[in-house]
């Protein structure tokens, strides 16, 4: 198995609304990934895309009055326009509508026939979870995602030999060969298997999915659930059902296979999508890293409640940096987080104008007064980097991106009292070396924080190169 290559992959959103920030932190944290990943020389293969299949897709597009393919392509560019406005570097962009994926999803339905089943079912039905609910998971009758009623569903479906898998299943994740971020996730993973696996339904009507998704193989008056299908394109934009060869080289013979989810929809990441690898003798993921959701100003966003917040505004009034900038560090990498304007904007003001954004700017004019060029090697700075590195190294290795950005801000912050301390602007005899130190400095804040704030990394390049006083950061 080569050690050299890495897979990382974004869940898919439904295309029945346009992106809000909850999917575009999702975007941020894995390109944070990624680009660490190559930083280290690895071979990288990052994957998103949209899932437009299900019954949810095809009420919005009616309700929109729009045909459910009109509907869906013209949500979807609005995601796949993300990759632009946020600075990712995904290398595809999967739609379950395509026929690559659709073939990926007829291949892996028969691979897993042995295990696939048809019955009468009667149940209750979250057209937003897009799954059958139990009682026992309603709260005052209602799914407490949605909070809204289910309807309560009669009809003969396909079923999956879930229960088949739990021994071997629990067993995988228990003992972290399919490793899961952070420990408490882990832990409800294992607790929802502990409660007893029970198949699960995988398709639906045809008539009351309204005509919408992907048949099932040989029986056109059936579509494949539309979360089974979904986890599939994880596969199939590697090639899974054509030529195979990406598959091959980075799922077949790759040790790092990351997925990255949000927790409300850890079961079918921890537990039906494995037990579908399982039966259809395909490796697991290697790791599934979890994030919490973010509020707005304390509340859960909704349209309803109009506090939606778009990706697309805050970017344009804020820039791109900027916005990485604050769910990278405000927000934790694995618990829920909160935005509000007044936190963002203190954020920008506190840490980017007047700490990265001025020490850049203050350490290029003092390195034009005093005419020193390109940075050099410096012990002194090499002194206090090295630690911060350490910590930047072990944060991110364990998805704590806050904890990076924190480690790059004890640079900043050291930096900014070694200048206060020696004062070259008095022209003392080392005056020169004091800003070579923090030339050298910058450069090697540069690095670190390519990953992070790919545009702002690549600015401080340039203007070390050219010895230009700037203001990254304007004041807001």
């Amino acid at each position: 198995m080569a050690n050299d290559r890495f897979y990382i992959s974004t869940a898919l959103p439904y295309v029945n609304a346009d992106p809000h920030i909850g999917f575009a932190l999702e975007l941020i944290q894995a390109d944070v990934i990624a680009r660490y990943q190559r930083s280290l020389g690895k071979e990288v293969f990052f994957s998103s895309g949209t899932d437009e299949n299900g019954l949810k897709i095809s009420q919005a597009a009616e309700a929109a009055g729009l045909s459910v393919e009109e509907f869906a392509k013209k949500h979807s560019e609005q995601f796949r326009g993300l990759k632009e406005l946020l600075n990712v570097s995904f290398d595809d962009f999967i739609r379950t509508t395509e026929q690559r994926h659709i073939k990926a999803v007829e291949k892996l339905w028969h691979k897993c026939e042995k295990d696939i089943y048809k019955k009468k079912y009667k149940g209750l039905y979250c057209v937003g979870c897009e799954q059958f609910l139990k009682e026992k998971d309603l709260v005052n009758g209602l799914c407490p995602e949605h909070n809204r009623k289910p309807e309560l569903i009669e009809e003969e479906n396909y079923f999956f030999k879930l229960s088949k898998y739990q021994k071997q299943l629990r067993g995988l994740i228990e003992r972290d060969e399919y490793k899961i971020v952070p420990e408490t996730r882990k832990n409800e993973a294992l607790a929802f298997i502990d409660q007893g696996l029970e198949d699960i339904c995988i398709s639906r009507s045809a008539e009351r999915a309204h005509g919408w998704g992907i048949d099932v193989p040989s029986d056109k008056t059936q579509k494949i659930w539309c979360w089974w299908d979904a986890v599939i394109n994880y596969i199939s934009a590697l090639g899974y059902g054509s030529d195979g060869q990406k598959f091959k080289k980075f799922w077949l013979e790759n040790e790092n296979r990351v997925h990255v989810i949000g927790k409300g929809i850890l079961t079918f990441h921890s537990v039906y999508w494995p037990a579908t690898l399982l039966s259809a003798n395909l490796p697991l993921p290697k790791t599934l890293f979890v994030h919490g959701y973010i509020t707005s100003e304390g509340q859960k966003m909704s349209k309803s409640l109009g506090n939606v917040v778009s990706p697309y505004d805050l970017v344009h009034k804020y820039g791109v940096d900027p916005v990485r900038y604050f769910f990278l560090r405000e927000i934790p990498s694995t618990k829920d987080g909160d935005f509000s304007y007044q936190k963002f904007e203190e954020r920008y003001d506190c840490d980017l104008a007047k700490g990265l954004g001025n020490l850049v700017a203050r350490v290029l004019a003092l390195a034009k007064k005093l005419d020193v060029q390109l940075p050099v090697i410096s012990q002194t700075a090499l002194s206090f980097v090295t630690e911060a590195k350490l910590k930047y190294e072990k944060a991110l290795q364990g998805f704590q991106f806050s904890e990076a950005l924190i480690a790059i801000w004890d640079i900043i912050g050291t930096l900014d009292r070694f200048i206060e301390t020696e004062k070259p602007w008095e022209q003392k005899d080392n005056a020169k070396k004091v800003i070579q130190d923090c030339l050298f400095g910058l450069k090697e804040i540069a690095g670190l924080l390519e990953p992070f704030l790919p545009q702002t990394s690549e600015r401080i390049v340039q203007e070390l190169k050219g010895q230009k006083s700037v203001s990254l950061f304007p004041r807001l």
